[in-house]
Parts: C-alpha cells; sequence; structure tokens
C-alpha cells in the first residue's frame, strides 16, 4: 500500500550523490521548496529506513453490496518497514471482516524476489509484488518529491484549486505511467498524489482497464530531526472511495533489522522457479482440473476460478456471465462456438454487479452481442464499458461501438424450447444487485453468487440463502438442482438444511 508511509528515519553519515538537474527548471524551483518545507533534501536524501503502523479501514469495493456505497468495510493494522538503504519493504496486515473474521497476511520483498506471508506460513510471492515494492518505496511520503526531482521527465503541469486551496502541480513518470504531484501554495507540502502504474492497478484493479488512484495527505506531524511527514492517507481509486488510514506508532530511528526483512534461501529457490506471470487476458479459458459439466442437453457448464455456462437455443447460444477480463470473455465467446459452430452467440446475460461477473462485457460490446444486466446495474456497466483500456487495449478499445444493453426489472424470458430461460431480480438484501435464472423445463435454477462454500463446510451466508429460496417461492418455482457463479449442480434440498442450521444459532461466530 504505497499510500502509507512514515516512520523509523536514520541519517547517513553523508549524503547520496546528487542527480542532474531537472529538464524544467520550473518544476525544478517547485520541488525544492517543497523539500524544503518537508524538512529538507539532505535530511531525507539521508533516510535509510522508515517503519510505521496505521489503523484504518478498507472499502471492499470489489465485494460490496452496491456500487455507491455504504460498503462492506475491512478494518486494518497495517505495520510497515521501508528499508530504502537496500529497497527492502515488509508489509503486514492484519484484517478483521465481520462476519467472517479476522485474519493476517503481508508480504516481504526485495529488489528480486518476494516472499509471503499468512499467519506463521510463509510461501514464494509474485512478481507483481516485487514490481509493487518498488514503487511504493519510490512513491511513500519521503521519497515522493525526491522521486519527482530525479524524474528526467518532471515537468510543471498548470495549478489548480484542490480542498479550496490553490495547487501548484508537477508531473513525471514512473514505471512508464504518470505521477502527478499537488502541491499546497501556501505550505508547499504535498496535498495529494495521483498515479495509475502497476501499483494502481493491483489486485482486482487490474481486471478493469486504465485506473488511477489517488492518495491524499493531511495530520502532518514533525519527527526526529524536523522531518515531516502526513500521519493520515486518504485513498480513491477512479474515482471511488477505496479507505483511511492513520499512523498510530511512529519510530524515526530503529533501522531495518535482517530477522524482519529476511527471504529464505527456500523461498528464494522457489521463486525463481516460479512460472512467468499470466496476465487478465491470457488466462487459460475454464479448469484443468475440472471438465465441463453437462446439467441438461445443451446446458453446459464450463467450472474455472469463475464459472461460465452456456445454452444452446434454437436461434443462437446464450452465455451466462462475462467474467475476469474482455481476453477470458473472447475466450469464452470462442468455446461457444466452437461447441455450437452453427449457432451465433445471441446473448450473454451478466446477473451480479461484482466484478467478476461483468469485467468482461466490454468483448461482448466489441462483438455486437446483447447484454442482459439488472437494471439499477446499468451505472456500473457503463462505466467499464466506457473505462479507457489504453494501457492493455482490448478489442472495444481499439474500435469502439455502441453497447446493446437489456435491462432487466421483472421477470424476462430469453428463448423458446426445451432451454427457454427466465430471468428475475433476486430482489434481497445481500442479493440487491444480483438476478437468478430459472429453466422451467429441467427444473434447474441458476443462483448468481450471492453465497459461496457448501458441503460440510455449509455456505457462507445463510441469510443470502434464504433470500434466493425466497426469491424462488415469491416466483412460484420449484427446482430440483441449482448452481452459482462458485457451486456446481447442487440438490436444492441442501439450501433448506443451510437456513434451518442457521436458525439454531445467535449469530454469525457459531454460538
Amino acid at each position: 500500500m504505497f499510500a502509507m508511509a512514515v516512520l523509523t528515519i536514520a541519517l547517513q553519515a553523508a549524503p547520496a550523490p546528487r542527480p542532474a538537474p531537472p529538464a524544467d527548471p520550473a518544476a525544478g524551483v517547485l520541488l525544492r521548496k517543497a523539500l524544503s518545507a518537508q524538512g529538507g533534501e539532505e535530511k531525507l536524501r539521508a533516510i535509510k529506513a522508515v517503519r510505521w503502523s496505521a489503523t484504518g479501514y478498507r472499502n471492499m469495493l470489489e465485494q460490496s453490496e452496491r456500487p455507491e456505497g455504504p460498503y462492506i468495510v475491512e478494518h486494518q493494522v497495517v505495520s510497515d518497514v521501508h528499508d530504502h538503504e537496500r529497497g527492502r519493504q515488509r508489509s503486514v496486515t492484519e484484517s478483521t471482516i465481520n462476519p467472517m473474521g479476522k485474519f493476517t497476511t503481508g508480504f516481504i520483498a526485495d529488489k528480486s524476489t518476494a516472499m509471503r506471508l499468512a499467519g506463521e506460513a510463509r510461501s514464494p510471492g509474485t512478481a507483481e509484488m516485487v514490481t509493487l515494492s518498488r514503487e511504493t518505496l519510490a512513491l511513500s511520503p519521503e521519497r515522493l518529491l525526491l522521486t519527482a526531482l530525479d524524474a528526467p521527465d518532471v515537468r510543471v503541469a498548470p495549478a489548480v484549486t484542490m480542498q479550496s486551496v490553490p495547487q501548484d502541480v508537477v508531473r513525471f513518470s514512473l514505471d512508464g505511467a504518470p505521477v502527478t504531484i499537488f502541491l499546497d501554495r501556501y505550505t508547499h507540502l504535498p496535498t495529494a498524489m495521483d498515479y495509475a502504474g502497476p501499483l494502481a492497478r493491483a489486485g482486482y484493479w487490474r481486471f478493469l482497464g486504465d485506473t488511477v488512484v489517488r492518495t491524499s495527505y493531511s495530520f502532518w506531524w514533525i519527527g526526529k530531526g524536523g522531518v515531516k511527514m502526513p500521519l493520515q492517507w486518504d485513498i480513491t481509486r477512479n474515482g471511488q472511495p477505496e479507505g483511511s488510514w492513520a499512523i498510530g506508532t511512529l519510530s524515526l530511528d530503529t533501522p531495518a533489522t535482517e530477522a524482519e526483512l529476511q527471504i529464505t534461501p527456500e523461498i528464494r529457490a522457489a521463486f525463481a522457479a516460479l512460472p512467468a506471470p499470466v496476465a487478465p487476458g491470457d488466462m487459460p479459458f475454464g479448469s484443468t482440473r475440472q471438465p465441463p459439466v453437462d446439467l441438461a442437453p445443451g446446458i453446459v457448464l464450463v467450472p474455472g476460478p469463475w464459472n461460465v455456462a452456456f445454452v444452446r437455443q434454437d436461434d443462437g447460444v446464450v452465455i451466462i456471465e462475462a467474467p475476469i477480463s474482455s481476453g477470458y470473455a473472447a475466450k469464452s465467446i470462442a468455446e461457444a462456438r466452437r461447441r455450437f459452430p452453427d449457432l451465433p452467440v445471441k446473448a450473454v446475460v451478466t446477473t451480479s454487479d461484482s466484478w467478476p461477473h461483468l469485467a468482461g462485457v466490454r468483448e461482448y460490446v466489441a462483438a455486437g452481442i446483447p447484454i442482459y444486466h439488472l437494471d439499477i446495474n446499468a451505472p456500473i456497466l457503463k462505466r467499464v464499458i466506457a473505462a479507457p483500456y489504453t494501457s492493455r487495449p482490448d478489442a472495444l478499445q481499439r474500435k469502439p461501438r455502441k453497447a446493446i444493453l437489456r435491462p432487466v426489472s421483472g421477470a424476462t424470458t430469453l428463448g423458446t424450447g426445451a432451454n427457454r430461460m427466465v430471468i428475475y431480480p433476486l430482489h434481497g438484501e445481500v442479493s440487491e444487485r444480483q438476478m437468478m435464472i430459472w429453466f422451467p423445463e429441467h427444473r434447474l435454477l441458476y443462483g448468481s453468487d450471492p453465497f459461496q462454500g457448501g458441503g460440510e463446510r455449509g455456505y457462507s451466508f445463510p441469510q443470502a440463502v434464504s433470500e434466493v429460496t425466497d426469491a424462488a417461492a415469491r416466483e412460484g418455482l420449484k427446482p430440483e438442482r441449482f448452481f452459482m457463479m462458485h457451486i456446481g449442480p447442487t440438490p436444492w434440498s441442501e439450501l433448506a438444511k443451510s437456513i434451518a442450521g442457521a436458525a439454531q444459532l445467535d449469530g454469525p461466530d457459531g454460538k
């Protein structure tokens, strides 16, 4: 999390060699004023390590019930060590997501290797972690102004007003992506930073096109040696509020230790043996461990990290869900055409506002395929369809086309014959933004993705289970089987057992 950096500051005995002056002298003037306001260029260049811990929250934009909020919240305690002397980082996050519980995750990364931390477990990290760590160190508050000053393409941009205060603006590039710093004209300290590179596209954002992350700085504090640091970071991505974090403990003179930053030889060897990372659009379709399942004649479920189903009808094929990415959707369309070569792909149904269900809709727009969706999900769909994909152009970016949207507000029949489908809004609390699909001739129901699990573990959200069964009862449906994005064909009777079991407990902790 690049937007939170403040802490152990150990000063070197001699300053680092000076880089060449910036190509735009005006940018250099603004940045040196800012460096002086933060404590001085020499002191900041002499920082060897920074250590901090913070408390805050992250809005689970990727999982929340509605895109405009309120959001499901993940409460966090984050502890970071930034070893600038050797280019290493340790980041550990203790997360609480009620009613799911608590868990600890993190990583240690240096210039070539990353190690994943999960509680006490250690395993190889990813190449992405190495990149994100390097960018975190470069864009952390104790290094941000220096990174800008040292950038060969730093330049002044037009001034703006932010938070009702005039801001001087400088821009430069990091990893080929733009960084913009907004400098308070009165204090010269950074008010905010925008970035659109790999760090901004971390996590599920890498599936959703170009992303700009804005980190706003506040609650400035004078630390040891007179170096000033912001103790609060508020973060947005593409204008959506991701979260806020505030420093709780601050150490300005404790150096990084080998024990806390060590990556074992075994992990280094395992990391070096990892296959090359796969871009979102290059993920293989389906699963090598789970073959496709014929749910009924002409209805095929393709298991994978995110399930997709094909429904053959007399006049074409309907695809259920458009997950992951444009590239994955292209593979889904190609597979439908391979299985049913004499029929066109007539429609796709995306049943939820959650990103796994709709991150591939742009490919269907590019192919001129109608998209059936819940009516109140139109804004998020339009945002995904209109998003720029300049960093990784897909078919729609290369050749724009108007979307064919088919909003669903009530029972909607799609097709005729044995595999006709009736789409219904779920209209629940947890499942407010989701739809179910009924296959009358097979007494088969697709329930979208309001809960996961099954088997001996039970289902993750009994409330959501009841919403699916209630919706089926409301519409007079009597399923024998159901399936979902993360659940294969299952007897409908299993859901009643889950609801009955939950009704014996007082709360989500099983008591």
